[in-house]
């Protein structure tokens, strides 16, 4: 029998499941559904759908299973609109980051030859840029895209991955400004973006980010360059208009080192937790005004930011360097906490890809590949919703109560399975 903490368990399950009803308009989805997450919550090691089927109470055919997530005809985009507008909490950080997802053979949509920052070499893989939302204390996944490489925008590559025609070649950065819109125009709340330097280092990601006024924490690259404070402009009287105007002689960008070198701002080391029982972090840190250094192709100026410089306390090397938007009255400790927080969720998105298996899709096509990422993030959302609730609930402890919620739905569907476990009470069993 379920005790009452589980039953209450069984009670959001269903409830959070009957919020996605509208997107799957079939019965026989429906049921698929709920296996899936089922099997996605489950002890298996691997998240592929033969071992998923495996641990389900109520398998059904493994052509059914399949047939759900690879050929079924309902839009991981519709799921993905009905997550974020059903998330239990609506205001945060968003986290921006891309992934890679190892691969041995190349049939798996988007698979080639790549850079894994995880692995730091090129390796065969597939590439994908999700958004979370970062609320302080918990992340939820809130959008995810695969990126495709321009070999496979052909017709030969479009019709064997079922590549919809409308799909075109996205850079990684263009796909992340592409979820944060989504985020945004579902109705959520975001103060604030975070990212690495593969976003950080472009100039038009940020341009975006500074259009839509908003705060941002972005790692950067060592060998960019920058202008101290802002750097005065001219414009000749012929040609007036701000495109054409021009550095005065002899202002010129210059490395952050350097920048740092000659600014000489103090250094300062920063304790804090980024959450109430969270490790503590120390580092040595120094910030100072700096203006990005002008593309040539686009010669007008980007506003002022912040460039926060920081190292391991007591080591004078190992600079990491990070473009930080915030207003020019911030205070060097909240600089370095608003940064940090992109780490916070690192732990969560390990669990994210190896309990749930994230990046365990076996499949070859492009709707299966989403299909298959959306309800992962469907599982983990309600997990999430659930620590929500009960800080002190580990994935092994929510995954037992899940097994026992789903066995107590088969035996509340089959009664005749309970008779069969009483005469079998009566059994005695003599070896």
């Amino acid at each position: 029998m379920l005790d009452r903490g589980a039953a209450a368990q069984l009670r959001q399950l269903l409830t959070w499941l009957e919020q996605f009803r509208s997107c799957f308009g079939r019965r026989a989805q429906r049921l698929a559904l709920r296996r899936y997450v089922q099997g996605l919550l489950s002890d298996s090691d691997r998240k592929s759908m033969q071992a998923m089927l495996a641990r389900v109470t109520e398998p059904g055919s493994y052509q059914a299973f399949q047939h759900f997530v690879t050929d079924a005809p309902w839009s991981a985009d519709d799921v993905w609109r009905r997550l974020r507008s059903v998330l239990p909490e609506r205001e945060g950080v968003a986290v921006l980051d891309s992934t890679s997802f190892a691969k041995q053979g190349q049939q798996s949509v988007g698979v080639g030859r790549q850079y894994c920052g995880l692995q730091r070499q090129i390796i065969n893989c597939q590439k994908a840029v999700t958004a979370a939302l970062w609320t302080g204390a918990r992340a939820y996944l809130v959008g995810s895209a695969l990126y495709l490489p321009e070999e496979w925008l052909t017709p030969e590559a479009r019709q064997r991955a079922r590549i919809p025609a409308d799909v075109a070649f996205k850079q990684r950065w263009r796909l992340a400004l592409t979820l944060l819109r989504q985020a945004r125009a579902s109705g959520l709340t975001i103060t604030g973006v975070l990212a690495d330097a593969e976003f950080g280092d472009n100039r038009m990601f940020r341009g975006q980010l500074h259009r839509w006024r908003m705060p941002y924490a972005v790692g950067v690259s060592s060998h960019l360059r920058a202008f101290f404070g802002t750097p005065a402009l001219t414009a000749p009287r012929s040609a007036p208009g701000p495109h054409r105007r021009r550095l005065l002689p002899g202002v010129v960008a210059r490395p952050f080192v350097d920048l740092l070198e000659t600014a000489q701002p103090p250094w300062q080391r920063v304790r804090w937790r980024n959450r109430r029982g969270g490790r503590p972090w120390v580092v040595e840190c120094a910030a100072i005004r700096v203006t990005p250094a002008i593309d040539h192709r686009h010669p007008r100026l980007q506003p002022e930011v912040w460039l926060l410089a920081e190292r391991e306390a007591g080591r004078k090397g190992g600079l990491r360097f990070f473009y930080v938007n915030m207003p020019v009255t911030a205070t060097l400790p909240s600089l370095v906490k608003f940064a940090h927080q992109r780490w916070t969720i690192e732990q969560q998105y390990q669990e994210l890809k190896t309990e749930l298996g994230l990046d365990h899709f076996e499949g070859r096509t492009f709707p299966g590949w989403h299909h298959h990422v959306v309800l992962t993030a469907l599982a983990y959302d309600f997990l999430q919703g659930l620590r929500r609730r009960d800080t002190t609930l580990t994935f092994p402890l929510i995954r037992g109560i899940v097994q026992e919620i789903f066995t107590a739905c088969l035996f509340a569907q089959r009664p005749q399975y309970l008779r069969r476990i009483e005469e079998l009470r009566s059994v005695e069993l003599r070896i």
